[in-house]
This record gives structure tokens, C-alpha cells and sequence, in this order.
């Protein structure tokens, strides 16, 4: 109930429409049981039978409702007295039709408040919702990369779309069933009482039965609805992977293996649904049919009190029936609301794990404004691995680089290029040592400035599904048109966009798949140069490029560094040969540094070595 008490915790802000639901669940039980009590002076009527006498009904009252407290016997026999001056007035004909008026007016008051509790208590279910999926989501992009690296995507999608959905059912079955329907079981039991005290009492012999199976029911779906979602995480990270490879999946010819593959979850997760549709499904008929068992003894009482003892009169013992099996759906409905609150628990477990997660990235509590990058970045000393007690990815990298050089990163593959980088924007923090900006250990600096200082442009190009301005201009909501063309235009893209039929308002697609991949690293490069940062990060921009799209792209990078401190990740090192400092990095250790000619004459000197080995495969 833990995690169950956390979510209601979200309802708070709504307040006032939960108050104004539950006032109209209040008055529509209220008005509910009335439709019932309104069929016993209908049928005296119809049958007449009616004892108009305030006499005749005080006396009924207390006979039927003696274990009652005296101010509650005496308050039902002033309420049937005036009730019966207003009703029982006049002959039949106008009695007939005040009883229909009163039904009537009670029929459509009772649905006017159905309505308005229907109505607001969907405001605060979809609300919090909201809230909850909103939160979830504003988490993610707190999370570090280190978090990404370890979780599917399907997994994380699954969790903010199908375990929040699961999670709507808690809220309705909180303030729906368990306002609702225990008001409407009193209403019921109430008049049920009034009419006759002994028939009513039979009415709880269901009770302990019904709780242990409720019980019982809750728990086993509990377990079943965690590993329900666990499993649709699955089916989502299966259909996340394979539409994202498509392309590879049709090339290698595995369209029957991914589908085995995804029957395989599909059936996993059919099989689970039945198994919780059987339990939830066990719980309602077996309460429904305790519930006729004490009906059908009912009856048989009510009847000896009708036909033998003559205590009750016939419209009496009907509306008492009425009113008792009015009664079983709320009770009904009360026994599965354990179950949808034990499932929706535990997909709650499941989007909590990821809002309770602590950001290891953070801004420290005395972090410093920076607005500026004037000096130099320095490493001192810094190792970093991605595990724990993993291998050291680097291992104790110093270096230093002034503002408006350039410095470009060398190595083979997996020597921990990328990740070196990745530390200055704080993607990931070192496990030792410093990294300063203009002599500010970069914790200290609030991470949002930081990152406002720098631009990135990646080997793989993150474009979104939206028009080519906009992935220019991203974030920048009022960016003057005419900034955002000298931007494509020193990125060489403004010739390509404009060939387009609606140029700068073309959709582009998911992940940019309408252009080619040297047209989207220009979008990129675009995007950098219009948030003009002092500080550039290329990592390997033009590794994957033709020979015509890299010259394009390479003229592009090259406006791009011009006045800005420059870090680079260079794949193909002949676009490096005018950098103010190579550093050549092996293992996570910089095993050389200097300029491009400086290198060249160390013979042995890995960077000559794969220089060579570059020129010659050309």
C-alpha cells in the first residue's frame, strides 16, 4: 500500500474537483437509494394499499428499526410523516401523479450528479496522469548517459506509456469504487434497516467469505501484473529494435526471424493475460454467487413475514428486495478493486524505480554561474570507468588547450577517444581527477551553463521528425529566419534545402531519413553555428561520408572552428594536419602529443603509423 499511498499523492492538486466529485457521488447515492424507497408508496397506490396514517407509519418504523439509536428512529418518523402529508393527499389520480413527479425528478437528478462525478473525477484521474508521466519523462533527461548505456529504449517507453496507463485504473477505482460504491451500499442498507432489521442482517453472511477471496486474488495479482508489464516492456523493446534496423533487417533476409522472434514475447505475454484473466475472473462470480445464495434465503424469510406472520406488507418486502440486491453490484465492484490496485501498484513500482533514481549528474549546491569560456581546459590526472570495477577506459589523462586552439584526439578504435570527450560536457564524471574551465573544476559549474558553452557535432547525426528550420533552429523558438539561412549557408546546406519543394518547411523525417547522411551532418553543423558556442566538439564528422560529402562538410567544419576552441575526434586524419595540438591516445593512455609534423618525424610513433596506413589505403 506503500507505493499505492505515493500515488495518491499526485490527486492533492486537484482538490478541488475530487471535492466536487465526491459531493455529486454523495448526493447520486442518496438519490439513488430514493428511486427504490418511491416504489413503496407507488405500489400501495397502484395496489391501494396505502396507510395514509402519521400513526400507522411512526409505528412501522420503530417495529422495523428498534436496534436503531432513538434521535434516528424518531428523525425517520418525522421524515415519513411529512413525506406522507405531501404524497397522500387528495384522491388516487393526484396522488398517482405527485409519486411519478418525485420519481421523476429523482431520475433526472440522479444522473445530473452521475454525470458531474463522472466528469470531474475523469479531470483528476487523467491529471495525475499527466503529472506522472510528465515527471517520468522530465527524469529521463536527468538521468546520466551511464543509465542509457544499461536500458533499453522499449523498456523505458513501455514503462511512461503502458505502466502509467495502468496506473489510471488505481485512481478511478479509489474514488469511484471506494466512494461510490460503500455510500451506495449504505444508502441501500439503510433502507433495507428502516423496512426490516431481522431480513437485513442475513445480508452479511457473504462478508468474510468475500474479504479472504479478495484477499487471496489481490496478492496472486499483484506478482502476475508486474511480470505482465516486465513482459510488455519486452514486446515494445523488440518492436523499438526492429523498425529502427529495418533496413538491416531486410537486407540480411530476417523478416521470418524477427517475426519468430516476436511471437515468441507475444505468446509469453498472451499467455500471462490469460493466466490474470482467470484469477481476476475467479473473484466476482464466486462473490456474485454468495451473494444469490443469501438472496434466495432472504426470499424465503421475507416471504414467511409476508405470508405467515403478516409483519411486513408486500410493497415493503419488494422494495426491501429491491434494495438488497442493489446492494450486490457495489459489492461486487468492491471486490476487485484489491486486484486493480494491487496491479496498478506494480506498475507503479516500475515508474517509480526510474523517478526515485538519484542524478549522478547534478549540479553541485554552491555551483557557480558561468556564462563564459575566457582561458584554457585543462585535465589533470582524470581516469574514468564506465562500471564498477571495470577496466580503467582512460587512465590518467593530463593535458591543457587555450582558448581558440584547435586539438584534435587520435587513436584506434576503442582507445577511449569518445569517452575522453564525453567527460568535458559532463555526460560523465571522472572517477579521478579535475577537469577545469578557466581554472573552475567543471562539477562546480552548473551543468545547463556548461553545456551552454558548447556545441557538438557527432558521427551520428540526432535530427528530429520535424521541418529542416526547426532542426536548425532547435529549442530556439523565435530565431529570426534570415540568422537561421546564414547559419545553413555556412554550412553548405542552404543549396540542397532550397531544392527541396518547401525548402527550409520540409519534413525530414524520423532521424532525418529523407536526406542523405553528408545533408544531415550539414543540418548539424548548421544547428552549431546558430547557437554559436566558444567551444565546438566534433567527433568524427566526416568519418562516414562520400569524398564529395565530406569536402562540403570539411569547408563547413572549417567556418565552424574558425575563432573557437576546437575539440576534435578525427577519423580521417588529413582533415587534422593544421591543428595546434594532435593528441594520440592508446588504451586510455596519450601515449604522444604535438603538431602534425612534430609526429610525423617519430618514426615508430603510432600516429605515423596510422597515417600511413590511412594514405596508403587511399
Amino acid at each position: 500500500m506503500k507505493t499505492y499511498f505515493r500515488i495518491l499523492r499526485y490527486v492533492k492538486k486537484y482538490w478541488k474537483h475530487l471535492s466536487v466529485s465526491v459531493f455529486s457521488t454523495i448526493l447520486y447515492s442518496l438519490l439513488n437509494g430514493a428511486t427504490i424507497y418511491l416504489t413503496i408508496p407507488l405500489l400501495d397506490t397502484l395496489f391501494q394499499q396505502s396507510d395514509k396514517s402519521p400513526a400507522a407509519t411512526t409505528s412501522a418504523v420503530q417495529r422495523s428499526t428498534s436496534i436503531l439509536p432513538d434521535w434516528l428512529v424518531n428523525f425517520g418518523n418525522e421524515l415519513a410523516t411529512r413525506f406522507n402529508e405531501f404524497v397522500f393527499t387528495g384522491d388516487i389520480a393526484e396522488i398517482l401523479f405527485r409519486i411519478c413527479a418525485l420519481i421523476l425528478v429523482t431520475f433526472l437528478l440522479k444522473n445530473l450528479f452521475g454525470y458531474l462525478q463522472a466528469y470531474f473525477l475523469a479531470f483528476v484521474e487523467q491529471g495525475v496522469i499527466r503529472d506522472l508521466r510528465n515527471e517520468a519523462y522530465r527524469q529521463l533527461h536527468k538521468l546520466p548517459m551511464s543509465f542509457f548505456k544499461n536500458e533499453r529504449t522499449g523498456n523505458l517507453i513501455s514503462r511512461i506509456t503502458n505502466d502509467v496507463t495502468v496506473v489510471q485504473q488505481s485512481v478511478a477505482a479509489v474514488f469511484l469504487n471506494l466512494i461510490r460504491e460503500p455510500l451506495t451500499i449504505l444508502v441501500f442498507l439503510g433502507i433495507a434497516l428502516s423496512i426490516s432489521a431481522r431480513l437485513t442482517l442475513f445480508s452479511f453472511i457473504v462478508l468474510p467469505f468475500s474479504i479472504g477471496i479478495i484477499a487471496w486474488v489481490g496478492n496472486i495479482l499483484r506478482k502476475q501484473s508486474s511480470i505482465l508489464q516486465a513482459k510488455m516492456a519486452d514486446i515494445t523493446s523488440v518492436l523499438q529494435e526492429t523498425i529502427s534496423g529495418v533496413k538491416i533487417v531486410k537486407a540480411f533476409g530476417m523478416e521470418e526471424y524477427e517475426n519468430k522472434k516476436f511471437e515468441k514475447e507475444t505468446n509469453k505475454y498472451f499467455k500471462i493475460v490469460l493466466k490474470i484473466a482467470r484469477i481476476r475472473n475467479v473473484s466476482s462470480p464466486l462473490t456474485e454467487f454468495l451473494s444469490v445464495i443469501v438472496g434466495v434465503v432472504i426470499i424465503y424469510y421475507g416471504g414467511e413475514l409476508v405470508l405467515k406472520e403478516h409483519t411486513l406488507k408486500a410493497s415493503e418486502f419488494l422494495a426491501f428486495l429491491f434494495a438488497i440486491f442493489q446492494m450486490m453490484p457495489p459489492i461486487k465492484e468492491l471486490s476487485s478493486v484489491n486486484s486493480r490496485i494491487q496491479e496498478s501498484s506494480a506498475a507503479a513500482d516500475r515508474i517509480f524505480e526510474i523517478i526515485d533514481i538519484e542524478p549522478e549528474i547534478k549540479d553541485a549546491e554552491d555551483a557557480a554561474e558561468v556564462k563564459e569560456f575566457n582561458n584554457k581546459i585543462e585535465y589533470k590526472n582524470v581516469s574514468f570507468h564506465y562500471e564498477d570495477n571495470a577496466e580503467l577506459v582512460l587512465d590518467n589523462i593530463s593535458f591543457e588547450m587555450k582558448k581558440g586552439e584547435i586539438v584534435a584526439f587520435v587513436g584506434s578504435s576503442g582507445a577511449g577517444k569518445s569517452t575522453l570527450i564525453d567527460l568535458l560536457p559532463r555526460f560523465y564524471d571522472p572517477i579521478k581527477g579535475v577537469i577545469a574551465l578557466d581554472g573552475i573544476d567543471i562539477k562546480k559549474i552548473r551543468v545547463k551553463d556548461l553545456r551552454n558553452l558548447m556545441g557538438i557535432v557527432s558521427q551520428e547525426t540526432v535530427l528530429f521528425n520535424d521541418t529542416i528550420r526547426n532542426n536548425i533552429a532547435y529549442g530556439l523558438l523565435d530565431m529570426d529566419f534570415e540568422k537561421i539561412k546564414e547559419a545553413a549557408i555556412a554550412a553548405n546546406a542552404n543549396d540542397f534545402i532550397m531544392e527541396f519543394p518547401k525548402g527550409y518547411e520540409t519534413i525530414i523525417g524520423e532521424r532525418g531519413t529523407k536526406l542523405s547522411g553528408g545533408q544531415r551532418q550539414r543540418i548539424s553543423i548548421a544547428r552549431a553555428l546558430l547557437v554559436n558556442p566558444p567551444i565546438m566538439i566534433l567527433d568524427e564528422a566526416t568519418s562516414s561520408l562520400d569524398n564529395e560529402s565530406e569536402a562540403l562538410v570539411q569547408e563547413a567544419i572549417e567556418r565552424l572552428m574558425t575563432t573557437r576552441t576546437t575539440l576534435v575526434i578525427a577519423h580521417r586524419l588529413s582533415t587534422i594536419r593544421n591543428a595546434d595540438k594532435i593528441i594520440v591516445i592508446d588504451k586510455g593512455v596519450i601515449v604522444q602529443s604535438g603538431k602534425h609534423d612534430e609526429l610525423m618525424k617519430e618514426e615508430k610513433g603510432i600516429y605515423r603509423k596510422l597515417y600511413e596506413l590511412q594514405f596508403r589505403d587511399r
